[in-house]
């Protein structure tokens, strides 16, 4: 579709030396699916958030979670007003919502941001108010800093479509970066009918046999290979399933390869599994994609 190239050099044009982080952040709100961003501060996080939702003229929120931080600072409160009570929509209430430094809030407060993950809405004084949509949540955690920090629990891992890091730019994007006053603003690259066509064709790309057998195949390993101590769940390969097809219409196609599997098969996976001992998602699944058999 025309209007991919645009959004792609609107975002990169300000976030500057990460053209594969930017192209698997809009594969993931195209197949309206969730990031963690595991990386240290000042990488530009908020910069790739904010750009997202300008490139796409979405509404952008930030909240910075705390450890008083509570639920209804998130999904906003009912209030008394004129003798009756309203509804006063918290930042969940936005198209994309960058949630900094999730693991430093509360379960409970977790909890809250689960639901509208998972649901595409939230409950308040047992009233449900629907998200708008597409709700994209990027969520960052600082991957060394363990003080004052709650571990995200398995399920609410297994909700992220996707896990990504920045990490630190080149010296030319730095150099760039540099010369750049303020953060840089990201004007609107797509209008609102180009977005639901381009959400809408997703689900029109073409899958073949031979990609959801690749699919399959790289899933049942995951549980049965001994490394493992938890495999890729149903969601997670629903979750690929989705991205393969997202990802083949940012390149252009409609239609999936197999090299789309291989390509998003960590991103994708790597933080829903466990291995036995040290070692670590990515490397288990990299090792399987090694073992897969050679196309062709």
């Amino acid at each position: 579709m025309e209007a991919i190239p645009r959004l792609l050099a609107a975002i990169r044009a300000v976030v500057r030396g990460k053209d594969p982080v930017v192209e698997l952040a809009l594969v993931a709100v195209l197949a309206e699916g969730h990031v963690l961003i595991e990386d240290v501060p000042g990488v530009g996080k908020t910069t790739l958030a904010a750009s997202v939702a300008g490139a796409l003229g979405l509404g952008f929120s930030r909240v910075q979670f705390t450890a008083d931080l509570l639920p209804a600072d998130l999904t906003g409160v009912n209030v008394l007003r004129d003798g009756a009570f309203s509804f006063r929509p918290g930042p969940i209430f936005a198209h994309v919502v960058l949630a900094d430094e999730l693991n430093r809030t509360t379960p409970r407060t977790q909890s809250a941001l689960l639901e509208a993950m998972e649901e595409g809405k939230v409950s308040v004084d047992g009233e449900t108010h629907q998200l708008p949509r597409p709700f994209v949540v990027l969520a960052t955690r600082n991957p060394w800093e363990h003080y004052g920090t709650y571990p995200l629990p398995e399920s609410q891992l297994d909700r992220f479509l996707m896990q990504l890091s920045l990490g630190y730019p080149d010296r030319e994007s730095e150099r760039e970066i540099l010369r750049r006053s303020g953060r840089g603003l990201v004007n609107r690259a797509v209008t609102a009918e180009e977005l639901e066509r381009m959400l809408a064709a997703v689900s029109e790309v073409r899958v073949h046999r031979e990609v959801e057998d690749l699919i399959l195949t790289l899933v049942e390993r995951s549980r049965r290979d001994a490394r493992f101590l938890r495999g890729v769940s149903p969601r997670g390969a629903r979750a690929l399933y989705r991205a393969v097809r997202a990802l083949a219409l940012v390149r252009g196609r409609d239609f999936a390869v197999p090299e789309d599997v291989r390509e998003l098969a960590v991103p994708v996976l790597a933080h829903r599994v466990a291995g036995r001992g040290a070692q670590e998602g990515e490397a288990l699944i990299r090792a399987l994609l090694d073992e897969l058999p050679a196309p062709g």
